[in-house]
């Protein structure tokens, strides 16, 4: 029997995919549990990719003409309570502020004082607190559209947690418009759910697909929900972003009105959207194998590491020297918007033992100096999309010229990879029989990975909707905006308009 290949993380994915998540998170040295339950501490190399996340994406948003603007992170516990599907829907998740200082007790620990007269909601969302601005910042139609978009955190209190992917505090952006007309807000909508997918495809090289939620996923007091779905290495869905039409709900509870060209006083037409540090979590699920973190180059914090080998060296000063003037003249190329970022590792530390800890990270390029390869102006050369073991050496003008097409060579690879695993687990089902078969685990697998996206007619029926997810676990991910054939329910034989797409999911 052929000899297991040896992974830097253990358990594969195959083995243990939740905990193959966490080692992979562990070894990148991307996040750590916190001392408070449920919440993380980002570490640099994590904080770094969202930094890079934010730094495309702000640039986006000002891009479709919004402002960036900060709002309080307690929130009136009256003001959730003006929309009631709003506050219903997020009720069980807030965190509530009801006492403003401490104070010794009799046992000389200390006891909560000073009760508010009005309990604080921690921020679970914004719309509330910035319906009550846009309430006053709007008289006139002349005020509209009012584009503005936060970055901030919120605390929804979870009871199950994994590292970015479901945490009680996590970072995010949350857009917030209002608009004259309907069709204005309806449009801006659905111009912010593409903006998520071209940051997805682009920047992530995550392929997403787009669509509608249904009323039963659908957003507490939205009037329609639109997301952008990845599949994961393990075939389940990933709720990447949302972007949400609000109708006049919100408008009408917190009474955001302005005065049209006819003086006449009329409600504002809300949107809201966002995406949070779960982009991390789908970066990481989409990418990483099982040697650890892989990167795509337009999104990480550097783009090559170089290592100088100097320990069988007389003159190791000249290596490194060596190693630094390539880093310079790297660094000098731009790569989509950005100077090249460049790391020299020069720590006291065994070579391999030093090339694997730029593995698990994820780097895209590995560069090794050794004294015949500057006798020969050379460097060897290792990809991270490809097998630790493909290392070549390149001469170091070949190398220069060519580092910023391997590097888009490498994102674009990444992209396709994972569109290919997508396609190869989407399928198109017909019958309640092969869509139960679908989403229900191998006989003797411990662990199984199974399903994937189902393509299935469906009638609409919400209770029908709640059994299945009750019994399979699994639901609608989204109506597919592209819209399709009409057909026929398998689980009811009644009609249907198009198919929608089905998982399980995180």
């Amino acid at each position: 029997m052929a000899k297991a290949a040896k992974t830097a993380i253990t358990p594969t994915r195959t083995e243990n995919y939740p905990e193959w998540y966490q080692q992979v998170v562990r070894a990148a040295d991307l996040a750590e549990n916190s001392p408070v339950r449920g919440c993380m501490v980002i570490k640099p190399w994590g904080c770094a990719l969202w930094e890079n996340m934010q730094h495309v994406l702000d640039g986006m948003f000002k891009a479709t003409g919004h402002k960036n603007a900060y709002f309080p992170l307690f929130i009136p516990k009256r003001f959730l309570e003006k929309e009631a599907e709003h506050v219903e829907g997020f009720a069980k998740e807030c965190a509530v502020v009801t006492h403003h200082r401490l104070e010794a007790g009799p046992d000389g620990g200390l006891v909560p004082a000073g009760e508010l007269e009005e309990p604080l909601i921690v921020r679970p969302t914004s719309e509330m607190i910035i319906g009550d601005a846009f309430s006053r910042w709007i008289e006139s139609y002349r005020d509209l559209p009012l584009l503005i978009n936060q970055w901030a955190n919120v605390v929804r209190w979870e009871m199950r947690t994994r590292l970015f992917l479901r945490t009680s505090e996590f970072l995010w952006q949350e857009g917030h418009t209002a608009h004259a007309t309907e069709e204005e807000a309806r449009e801006h909508t659905i111009r912010m759910l593409n903006v998520y997918a071209d940051f997805a495809r682009d920047t992530m090289a995550m392929p997403v697909l787009t669509g509608e939620k249904t009323a039963a996923e659908r957003f507490p007091g939205a009037v329609k929900t639109y997301c952008i779905e990845g599949m994961m290495q393990d075939r389940k869905a990933l709720q990447a972003g949302t972007s949400h039409f609000l109708g006049q709900n919100f408008s009408k509870a917190q009474d955001i009105v302005y005065i049209d060209e006819n003086g006449d006083r009329l409600h504002a037409w809300t949107t809201s959207w966002g995406v949070s540090t779960r982009l991390i979590g789908g970066l990481i699920m989409t990418h990483a194998d099982d040697d650890g973190l892989v990167l795509p180059p337009r999104l990480a914090p550097v783009h090559v590491v170089i290592m100088p080998i100097t320990f069988k060296s007389d003159e190791p000063d000249k290596i490194i020297n060596y190693c630094h003037k390539l880093a310079d003249d790297l660094r000098v190329q731009a790569f989509h918007g950005r100077h090249i970022e460049v790391e020299i590792d020069d720590r006291d530390m065994r070579g391999g033992e030093k090339s694997w800890s730029w593995v698990k990270k994820g780097v895209p390029v590995r560069v090794e100096v050794g004294p015949r390869d500057m006798a020969a102006d050379s460097v060897f050369v290792a990809r991270r999309d490809l097998s630790p073991k493909e290392k070549q050496g390149i001469p170091r003008s070949e190398f220069i010229a060519n580092l910023t097409s391997m590097l888009e060579e490498i994102q674009q690879g990444l992209h396709d990879r994972a569109l290919s695993f997508r396609e190869e687990n989407t399928h198109t089902i017909d019958s309640e029989t092969d869509f139960r078969d679908f989403f229900t685990s191998p006989a003797g697998e411990p662990t199984p990975i199974h399903g994937g996206f189902a393509l299935t007619h469906f009638c609409g029926d919400s209770e029908l909707e709640k059994k299945i997810k009750d019994e399979l676990g699994v639901t609608v991910r989204c109506i597919p905006l592209e819209g399709g054939e009409p057909g026929t329910c398998p689980f009811t034989g009644q009609p249907s308009e198009q198919r929608l797409v089905w998982a399980k999911s995180y």
